[in-house]
This record gives C-alpha cells, structure tokens and sequence, in this order.
C-alpha cells in the first residue's frame, strides 16, 4: 500500500545521504550542521515509561464498574483472589512481552513480534482489526467516559446532553493529538501528571477504606467466601472481567523505539508497573468492600462515587474529577500507542507510505497521529459506539497469544539470536494455554459479537490481497495515483519525511 511519488522538502533543511535516507542538515544551537538521520527520538525515559504503562492500565474501569468480577463470583473473598489472580496471570504476559522487547527492537508491540514470527499476512490482519475497530472504539470510549464525569457535577441528577458529551470528547481527542504532535516529552508530561492525579485518588480512597477498617467495619468480610459461585464457567467470566481491566500492560511495547535504552528500562518499567497496579486494584477493591455491600456495589453505576458519597462528605465531589482525570490520561496513552501501531504498519508497506513520516524538526509521527485522530472522531459519531467494543474481545485475546506464540516459535527458529532478557518457556506456554481459554470464553458467553469480530478481522483478507500481495504494476492505477497525490499533499501539509529504521535494528 505504499506510494512511491514523494516531494523533496527544501534543501536547506533536509538532505539525503549516500543511500538516499533524509537526513537533518539544519544547524543546531551552536551554528554546527547536524547530521541526524530522520527517526523518532528516544525520548521515553524510565519514569515516562511506568507513567505509560500504570496509566493505561488504571482508567475508568476501576472507579466506575469494577464489579464485573464480583457478579460472576458471588462473594468478596473469591473476588479479590480472582483479582489478584488476575494480576498474576498479566504479570506473566507482560515478562514475556519483555523478552519479546528487547529481543524484537521494534514499535508495534504484538503487530510488530507476528510479523517476525509468522509473517505479513497475519500480521496485517492484526493492524487491520486495530485500524478499523479496536483503537478507535477504544479511545471513543474513553474520550465520552472523560466528557460525562468532567460535567457531571453540573447535571448532578440527570444525564449530561448527548452533544454536549461528544463535543467535549472530540476536543478532549483534538487536544490531546496536537500535545502529541508538537513534542513527544509534551506527551509523556501530560502522561505522568494525570498517571500522579489518578494515583493519588485511588490512594486517598484506600486511605478512606482502611481507616473505616481500623475503626471495626469488618462485618461484610465475616464469611467472606460465603456464596462463592465455584461454577467454572462462572469463575472464567469473573477471570475474563478481571484481566480486561488489567489490558494495557503491552503499552510500552508500541513505542520501543523511543525508549532510552530499551533493553534496561522496557523490562524494568513494566517489573515497577505490574506489582503497583496489582496492589492498587486489590486494595481499592477491599476499600469498595469494607464501606459498601454487595447490593450496593451491584446496583452502582460508578462504584467510586458511591463510595465518596459515603465517606468523604464535602469531597465527594472530588471523585467524578478523578474518573475524568484517570479518562484524559488513559487516552493519551491510548493515542501514543495507536498512532506509533499505525506508523510502524505504514512503514512495513502494509499501509500508506505517508503514515511513516515524521515531522522534520519536532520528530514527531504527524501524519499517524492525525489519522489515528481521525479515525476516533469518526467513531465519536457512532451513537451505540459502546456496543462496537465487545466486537473485539475475541481479537484481542487471539492476537495477544499468538505474539506470544511467536516468541516459543522463535526460540526454536532462531536459538542464537541475542536476547537481553530471557525467560523460562514456561512463562509463555502457560501464558498461551491460558488465552486458548481466553478465545474461548468469548466464543461461548457472546457467541454472535464474537463473529462479527471475527467477520471485521476477516474483511482484511481482500485488503491486504489488493494493496500488499499485488505488484504495485497489477494494481488499479488509480489507486497509486491517488496515494502519490495524499503523499505530497500530506508533506507538504504537515511537513514531514519518511523516517528510516535504525541501522543496527
């Protein structure tokens, strides 16, 4: 799908090398020429990639509906050991997408490890399922989630207006895509004040439930196991709800490429991130326990605000300010992610070559970025858009495996291949054991979404046909004219080049 007709940006500031690669020839502060091939910078440090991580993982969820798993198991005591089990199991997912990492120094997370395992195909069937259903539902979601809790202290007794909500969340997405376009250390500064503001309210509600703990509330942890459905089926969806709110751990891995020194502070983010988000959902879930009962919890559209309610009187109001603050910075994580998955697709050749490029001067993925925006937009339009993200849990969970699949696979191809940090194989046998079970949960419980995802996966399949496997001399004209057209325009528009991979990558 790439198009080769591209302009020339002026001289002055871009050159080529011997080989034809852009490279940067303005002067620098000092009045020296640089040199510098045109390639995202590292810029992600360790700070910034815990920030990443924990913020992507903790957004709505844990405030609004963490009673998923509660449903399903019926009890507080097996709740909270499904949670924690939970943590466990993403714990070992996320060590493998470490070795996977910095064995596989790409952006892309899973698209990126498929492609080196096993191929194109599948691996542009992955991106096509995040083009055209997964990110931008997701950030949607999130975006509208941010725009009812940010005015809902002004229609405290009904629903916010339905334009008001989406005119909020689009700029809330316009906002947070021009952060990310001007600088990349914009964005991971957005990204570690809205990762401290969500810690610290999860923090003040642990506070609220341990000392409502230490004043004797203990009445609803008597019997605690008491009523427990041991139902598997009923454990597998109280399992499924846990481990959705734990999604995110791969967040890092979209943006490889940006890490200083990778092969140091990709594996030792995500070993700081997954026990905090471990021991940060567990004791929230206790603090929710020790103040309301299980009826309450149950009957609670937003868990949290019931719980303010009851414990912190005048401050209450703090509560649906801290959703939306947790919503703003789970979005910004979500957008650094897809708009770095659709960059490095574009530079695969499996999308528009102008989604490579990179802006000349800030170093940041314009043109991915503005598509990704686009895209979300787009969805924002979509009144039921809430119902199109249970098309993809299939997905997900299959892709997830086989990345990880990948990495057995490719310890068995490649066993001499240098890898920084290398785990035990049974870390990714059990973990892909597990997400046959993972498929097949949604398989059975939402037999119908389940297809239809399966269905959007597969309309990638004449896509890829036509603008990847086809010479460009056998496909239409029409379509390389076009893309040479967007091209220009595109370079012109946000002036960029494509970028090159690094040498020793």
């Amino acid at each position: 799908m790439a198009g080769k007709d591209t302009l020339v940006l002026p001289a002055a500031d871009i050159s080529t090398d011997g080989d034809c690669n852009p490279t940067d020839t303005s002067n620098d502060e000092d009045g020296k020429p640089n040199t510098e091939t045109m390639q995202l910078k590292k810029e992600i440090s360790l700070l910034n990639g815990i920030s990443l991580i924990v913020g992507n993982m903790i957004g709505s969820g844990i405030f609004v509906s963490p009673k998923g798993v509660l449903i399903y198991s019926a009890s507080y005591g097996l709740s909270l050991v499904i949670w924690a089990l939970g943590g466990i199991f993403s714990v070992i997912g996320a060590l493998c997408y470490a070795e996977l990492g910095t064995t596989i120094k790409k952006s892309g997370a899973s698209y990126a490890y498929i492609l080196e395992a096993f191929g194109g195909f599948i691996a542009f069937i992955r991106l096509w399922t995040s083009l055209l259903i997964i990110e931008p539902t997701s950030q949607a979601v999130i975006a509208i989630t941010f725009a009812n809790y940010l005015v809902q202290p002004a229609f405290p007794s009904c629903e916010p207006p339905y334009t008001a909500s989406r005119l909020i969340a689009a700029a809330c997405i316009c906002i947070l895509t021009f952060i990310n376009c001007a600088y990349v250390k914009w964005g991971t500064r957005v990204q570690d004040v809205f990762t401290y503001a969500k810690l610290i309210a999860l923090i003040v509600i642990i506070i609220a439930g341990i000392v409502r703990l230490c004043q004797g509330y203990t009445n609803h942890f008597v019997d605690a196991f008491e009523g427990s459905s041991w139902n598997a089926g009923d454990i597998s969806l109280a399992l499924y709800s846990a481990l959705f709110s734990y999604s995110g751990w791969d967040t890092l891995n979209f943006v490889t490429e940006e890490i200083k020194n990778p092969e140091r502070n990709l594996p030792l983010s995500i070993a700081i991130s997954m026990p905090v988000v471990t021991v940060i959902y567990i004791l929230t879930n206790i603090a929710y326990y020790v103040v309301l009962d299980m009826n309450a919890i149950l009957a609670s559209d937003a868990v949290a605000v019931s719980f303010a309610e009851e414990t912190l009187g005048y401050m209450k109001w703090s509560i649906p300010i801290a959703v939306a603050l947790s919503c703003y910075g789970g979005l910004n994580a979500s957008i650094i992610a897809a708009s770095r998955l659709f960059f490095v697709g574009s530079r695969e050749g499996h999308l528009p070559d102008m989604l490579s490029m990179i802006h000349i001067q800030r170093f940041t993925p314009v043109p991915a970025l503005l598509f990704n925006c686009a895209m979300a937009l787009i969805y924002l339009a979509v009144e039921d858009v809430f119902q199109l993200i249970n098309y993809y849990s299939f997905s997900y969970w299959f892709f997830v495996g086989l990345s990880i699949a990948g990495q057995v696979y490719l310890r068995w191809k490649e066993p001499d291949r240098p890898r920084p940090l290398k785990l035990s194989l049974f870390f990714p046998i059990v973990f892909c054991l597990c997400t046959i079970f993972l498929v097949a949960v949604p398989l059975y419980s939402d037999t119908v979404n389940s297809l239809i995802g399966i269905g959007i996966a597969l309309s990638g399949v004449p896509v890829y046909f036509m603008g990847v496997y086809l010479p460009e001399s056998k496909r239409p004209p029409i379509i390389g004219k076009l893309l040479g057209f967007l091209t220009r325009i595109t370079q012109l528009a946000c002036y960029c080049v494509v970028t090159e991979m690094d040498p020793v990558d």
